[in-house]
């Protein structure tokens, strides 16, 4: 499949609340819940569950599941889920995501492809890079 469009979302984390995983010791795993709101590409918000382990010195990772909601700046509305995580060690990082497929409601049903949080002096940023179907 090729790319026949790239999103790029502007967001703010605008609420990130400690859970307790049940059965989990939280000496080696911890959890939010946590509330973006969108300000540029897509006008909307987010609410997703972040796992997290590790420590910045040696190495963490987290994984996260994410419902966004909004309209996009051409005037596209809806919803999708996107699960996305990342590693980082001292010497090296890499991330994954990917939109959840079948997962879209609205304008967005369709939508199928990749997503990545990047960051820069305006903050940080997901760009989907959304593949035809």
């Amino acid at each position: 499949m090729d790319i026949v469009e790239t999103l790029t979302l502007r967001f703010d984390v605008t609420a990130a609340t400690p859970v307790d995983i049940p059965g989990a010791d939280a000496s080696w795993v911890q959890g939010l819940a946590m509330h973006k709101t969108f300000t540029a590409g897509l006008v909307g918000q987010s609410d997703l569950v972040f796992l997290t382990s590790g420590e910045e010195e040696t190495g963490r990772g987290y994984v996260a599941v994410e419902r966004l909601s909004g309209t996009l700046d051409d005037g596209r509305s809806g919803a999708i889920t996107i699960h996305h995580g990342a590693m980082q060690t001292p010497s090296d990082s890499g991330q994954f995501g990917n939109i959840v497929p079948g997962s879209g409601t609205g304008d967005f049903a369709r939508f199928a492809g990749s997503a990545a949080i990047q960051h820069d002096n305006g903050g940080p940023f997901f760009v989907l890079s959304l593949l035809s179907s």
